[in-house]
């Protein structure tokens, strides 16, 4: 996470929901100072109205964009010009872009290429070449929090809750790997430094997908890894190790 980070966050409005507006920008705080906040739209259709209130709730810009031709989507490209303005404006260090629309690969890839970092934000129908095109992606079903539960002692119905991912043997081998690739001569390697390179490797990795809020307790479900705490001098917090087991 990089906070000193200013960030330009770009909306494509009709790929995303409204309902996740709010959870999305908390998630956006993670990683940085989000100084512009834009969303592109063709206002006149019914079918953005919903975003009209969360708009003026949360500072973002809507941007106007008419559909000049059927079956084109000019919202894209309104929003890849913007970005591109942006880019040579030298106003910000890194971009956030809200879609889950394959056509901001290319854009993804040519901010990177200027040095800017990606994150990305997106459904899970997401096609993976804009997942992997971005220095990060996250789902934006995961950012979604459950509503508070009625106390009803008489309502006996099973909750539904946002589903999650297993945890596949892909999963399992693409932890094992990342390990094995920081170890030390005694297996063991900094689990910060897993993380990092887990995200490197697969730009959609989130704990959060698999149900668990962070990747030391993805980790510990896990039977075939052991986790060590090791104290850090000078510091309050432990540091955590990790190791594939014998």
């Amino acid at each position: 996470m990089k906070p000193d980070l200013s960030l330009a966050v770009l909306i494509d409005g009709d790929n995303i929901p409204s309902q996740y507006v709010k959870e999305l920008l908390e998630e956006v705080a993670k990683y940085g100072n989000p100084t512009i906040k834009r969303i592109y739209g063709d206002w006149t259709k019914p079918s953005l109205i919903k975003w009209k209130k969360v708009l003026l709730e949360n500072a973002i810009t809507p941007i106007q964009q008419y559909g000049y031709t059927t079956g084109k989507n000019a919202t894209d490209s309104a929003m890849i010009i913007d970005a591109m303005d942006i880019l040579y404006s030298g106003k910000v260090t890194g971009f956030c872009l809200v879609s889950s629309d394959s056509d901001f690969t290319r854009l993804a890839i040519r901010l990177r290429e200027a040095g800017m970092i990606v994150y990305g934000i997106g459904e899970k129908k997401t096609p993976n070449p804009f997942i992997v095109s971005c220095d990060r992606f996250i789902y934006i079903e995961i950012l979604r929090k459950e509503p508070e539960e009625l106390d009803n002692k008489f309502d006996n119905k099973p909750k539904e809750h946002t589903k999650v991912d297993k945890i596949t043997p892909t999963v399992v081998k693409l932890i094992s790997s990342t390990i094995s690739d920081l170890e030390d001569e005694d297996g063991w390697a900094f689990l910060g430094e897993v993380g990092t390179l887990l995200q490197k490797k697969q730009p959609n990795f989130d704990s959060r997908n698999y149900g668990f809020q962070k990747l030391t307790p993805l980790i510990n479900s896990i039977n075939k890894f052991e986790i060590e705490q090791r104290n850090n001098t000078g510091r309050n917090r432990n540091l955590i190790y990790v190791r594939i087991k014998n």
